[in-house]
C-alpha cells in the first residue's frame, strides 16, 4: 500500500511519494493500469514469484486505514506478514530509505490511520525521505508542497533500486531488505 492523496493537485507533493513508488512498481512489473476497487486504486500481478496487489487508497491520507478492510477478508492474508506500507518521511533527508518491521507513526497521519484500523503498529513499512521540514514551516504545508526539481530527481533516481528492494522483500523478507537497502 502506497500512501498519498487523490487528485492532480497532490501528484507532485512530498506526501504522494508512496504513490510514485507504486506507479514505478506497476510499470517495472508490467502490472498494467490501476483500477478502482472499493476505496482504492489497485494493480495486480506476479513479482518475484509472489502474487502482489498494489493499493493506492483514495480516502485521502488521514483516512488511509479505511482502504484495508477488503484485505482482511482475503483468506490467509496476515497484516503483519503480508502488508508493506510505502510512506513519505519528513524527518529523513531526501533520498534516504528505511524498511522497518513495525514502529510508531512518528506523527504521520496516514500511518496513524492504519494503526487505528489494525489496532496497533505491527505492520511493515518502507519510509522514503522527502527532506526535513524547514524551521518555521508547518508540517502539513511542507508535505503538501511540491518538491524542488533537484529533490524530486533524487527520489525519481531511487525508484529502480526500490523495485529491486521490493523484490528482495517479497523473496527474502523484511530483514534482508533492511540489511541490503536501508541507508
Amino acid at each position: 500500500m502506497g500512501l498519498g492523496n487523490p487528485g492532480p493537485k497532490y501528484d507532485a507533493t512530498r506526501h504522494n511519494v508512496g504513490w510514485w513508488v507504486l506507479d514505478r512498481l506497476a510499470y517495472d512489473w508490467n502490472f498494467g493500469t490501476f483500477e478502482k476497487a472499493g476505496p482504492a486504486l489497485v494493480s495486480e500481478g506476479v513479482a518475484a514469484g509472489v502474487r502482489v496487489r498494489l493499493m493506492k487508497p483514495m480516502t485521502y491520507m488521514n483516512r488511509s486505514g479505511a482502504a484495508l478492510a477488503a484485505l482482511g477478508e482475503k483468506p490467509g492474508f496476515d497484516f503483519e506478514r503480508d502488508l508493506l506500507v510505502v510512506v513519505d518521511d519528513a524527518a529523513m533527508e531526501v533520498g534516504r530509505i528505511r524498511f522497518r518491521p513495525s514502529g510508531s507513526a512518528g506523527g504521520h497521519n496516514g500511518l496513524k490511520s492504519i494503526a487505528a484500523v489494525l489496532g496497533g503498529n505491527d505492520f511493515q513499512r518502507l519510509r522514503i525521505g522527502v527532506g526535513k521540514k524547514p524551521s518555521g514551516v508547518e508540517l502539513a504545508d511542507w508535505v503538501l508542497s511540491e518538491m524542488s526539481e533537484g529533490d524530486e530527481q533524487v527520489v525519481v533516481d531511487l525508484l529502480p533500486g526500490i523495485t529491486e528492494a521490493m523484490e528482495v522483500w517479497l523473496d527474502e523478507g523484511i530483514e534482508a531488505a533492511m540489511n541490503r537497502f536501508n541507508r
